[in-house]
């Protein structure tokens, strides 16, 4: 279907990208952190380690932990507020968002070492959930594994909104990024040189903890909800990985979102359709406790 209306009445007013080479700086200055009125508010501000975080619903029995979106080097606790309070609204679980280093001041590995020290802290007497949108999915598959090979078993579940999955722009290497390359927000020409910040310092995008969907084995996973755009341009390889997780007998759930492109989660949950992913994600973590 086309892009959903609010959507494309949202997009046709922005400006066109400006001119010369990308400054992180500058963009980060002109993000804004959407309204989110009457969810809840942020419980508390603290440092794990050196990284802050943001923990909503603190007195919660249950934790999920999320990693927000932005390339890898933009969003910010403030940016992704209105998101991580909604999940905590929507799943009644204390929300633990993740204030990780960005690059390209802090490239490939610490934005991801950061993610799993938050997650191990908050795991301490727990299992706990991840989710991330965008390159926070990246790191939501990247932990999961990570804690998978070093025998941390506390990670119950990995929710991945649109995630950036592999970062080899080879335009032929999935369908849609060509079918949905220009005209639905993030743009295909767009992808290599926004990850480039964060392979920085030199990182493989063949090596599995860069891009998560190099990984051979998935067996042993912990059970995924991926959430798609149709007209997103990275919609097949999250997709792929859900399947991929299927084979390798993983509970995996694969759902795609009709008319959404890049980051509807992160913008556009004031429509009825995309804040439907919260409730979706509420659901898929109430299954598993409904069982016990």
């Amino acid at each position: 279907m086309p892009l959903h209306p609010e959507i494309a009445k949202a997009l046709a007013t922005l400006p066109p990208p400006p001119a010369g080479p990308l400054d992180p700086p500058t963009m980060r200055a002109a993000e804004h952190a959407p309204a989110g009125d009457g969810l809840p508010q942020p419980a508390d501000d603290v440092t794990v380690g050196d990284v802050p975080v943001r923990i909503y619903n603190a007195a919660a029995p249950r934790t999920l932990v999320y990693f927000h979106g932005g390339a890898f080097f933009l969003g910010s606790l403030d940016t992704h507020d209105h998101i991580a309070r909604s999940l905590a609204k929507e799943t009644g679980r204390r929300v633990v968002s993740v204030g990780y280093r960005l690059a390209p001041e802090h490239a490939f590995p610490a934005g991801l070492d950061d993610c799993y020290a938050v997650v191990r802290w908050a795991a301490a007497n727990e299992t706990v959930a991840i989710a991330g949108d965008s390159s926070g999915g990246n790191f939501v598959a990247a932990v999961a594994a990570t804690a998978h090979d070093g025998g941390f078993d506390r990670i119950s579940h990995q929710i991945l909104y649109y995630p950036s999955l592999d970062l080899d722009f080879d335009e032929d290497r999935y369908p849609s990024l060509r079918e949905n390359a220009t005209g639905y927000g993030l743009e295909t020409a767009g992808l290599k040189p926004f990850n480039a910040f964060y392979l920085a310092s030199g990182a493989d995008p063949a090596d599995p903890k860069v891009s998560p969907i190099k990984r051979k084995n998935l067996t042993g996973l912990p059970p995924a909800l991926i959430i798609t755009g149709e007209l997103d341009p990275l919609r097949d390889e999250g997709e792929l990985y859900g399947r991929r997780l299927q084979e390798a007998a993983v509970d995996a759930t694969v759902s795609r979102y009709a008319g959404a492109g890049h980051g509807f989660v992160q913008h556009f949950s004031w429509i009825p359709d995309y804040y439907r992913a919260f409730e979706e994600t509420a659901a898929f973590l109430r299954e598993d406790e409904d069982d016990k």
